[in-house]
């Protein structure tokens, strides 16, 4: 990038920086017969005609694609839920006060949905094959920092126990993701964000959806962070690391969001 890119968020990273800080990267593989090769080669060596007319019998056939099975509404065992599963098992967490109560990372009524996971079988159910088979369905309500795990059996769709807890903070999901860089291109801290965005594309960033996006959680830790942040661990703060869409990634793992306070600050670099 320019030389002014650098006086923006500090760099637009290259893929060898997000390596050495321990971020993704992106690898581009030539896949045979791409790279030069003549497309009318067959995967044995042969041409494609001769191919078609049983002369190459070492080469592999063509591949075909076939439909995928039907999904089974219910699993069994330890098979992954379906998506008729997890649809009945959210619906059922979701019911009485967390929905009506609780809050989500945007501010709207009802919980923020993390996860949903099949539950390990409990003690003596292990080898069991008519076990129960549970559901784990994790939220978190923003309206008092809860995380807050339901158990569901999947056969009944009875809430079997409800778990919650403060200070622990699993990872952002992705809707977390883009509210968390949708508070950082409004906030003044955004600026550098949104210049070096501009620098890559030519064009303006207003939205998360012009982004590619990943999160971590951030904790606070003792002379590590501006006050502003103390609360980071009790609350819900995010740090992102943001890629222009089908371009370079750009430096943001210094701008921390609190999506529990809706606010943004910088470490200190120092």
């Amino acid at each position: 990038m320019r030389e002014k890119v650098h006086r923006h968020l500090g760099k637009v990273l290259t893929g060898a920086a997000l390596a050495a800080a321990g971020t993704a990267a992106l690898v581009a593989v030539t896949l045979p017969g791409t790279a030069g090769a003549d497309e009318s080669r067959g995967a044995g060596g042969g041409t494609r005609a001769g191919w078609q007319a049983g002369q190459v019998p070492d080469a592999a056939p063509p591949g075909v694609v076939e439909r995928a099975p039907a999904e089974a509404e219910r699993g069994t065992g330890r098979d992954p839920l379906t998506d008729d599963e997890i649809g009945r098992v959210e619906k059922a967490a979701l019911a009485g006060r967390l929905s009506a109560l609780g809050e989500d990372a945007a501010g709207e009524r009802g919980p923020q949905r993390l996860s949903v996971d099949l539950a390990e079988p409990e003690a003596g159910e292990t080898d069991d094959p008519d076990a129960p088979r549970r559901a784990d369905v994790a939220f978190y309500d923003y309206s008092n920092d809860t995380l807050v795990t339901k158990t569901v059996d999947l056969r009944t769709g009875k809430v079997e126990r409800t778990d919650t807890q403060r200070g622990v903070q699993p990872p952002p999901s992705r809707a977390e993701s883009a509210e968390a860089a949708r508070l950082l291109i409004a906030s003044p801290l955004g600026a550098g964000l949104k210049a070096d965005y501009k620098d890559a594309t030519g064009k303006e960033l207003t939205s998360p959806d012009q982004l590619e996006l990943s999160g971590g959680i951030y904790r606070a830790a003792p002379g590590a962070q501006p006050a502003v942040l103390d609360a980071c661990g009790t609350h819900r703060c995010v740090r992102l690391f943001s890629k222009v869409r089908n371009g370079p990634w750009i430096d943001t793992r210094d701008l921390v969001i609190d999506l529990s306070a809706r606010t943004t600050a910088a470490l200190d670099r120092g």
